[in-house]
């Protein structure tokens, strides 16, 4: 029951790091929930290790680094390139 309810925790931290995006990348409208990506991405991880749910650490980590990814995918299409 534990290894359940962490799992749907982890689950959900992803699904909200993801939620919290929507605005900046869909709507195109400056809102700074982002920023709780690098408060819930850690609680995800830290969920997904106790319950040793490799696929959870792996998500949670890229929605920790989203920005880092985002700004690059963005400096690179508006590039002269």
């Amino acid at each position: 029951m534990r290894e359940k309810n962490l799992k749907s925790l982890s689950l959900a931290c992803f699904v909200l790091s993801v939620v919290v995006w929507i605005p900046n990348t869909v709507f195109q409208i400056a809102s700074p929930l982002w920023i709780l990506t690098f408060v819930v991405a850690p609680a995800g991880i830290i969920f997904a290790l106790l319950i040793k749910n490799y696929w959870l650490v792996i998500i949670n980590t890229f929605m920790l680094f989203s920005f880092v990814i985002l700004m690059a995918l963005g400096y690179f299409v508006n590039s002269k390139i």
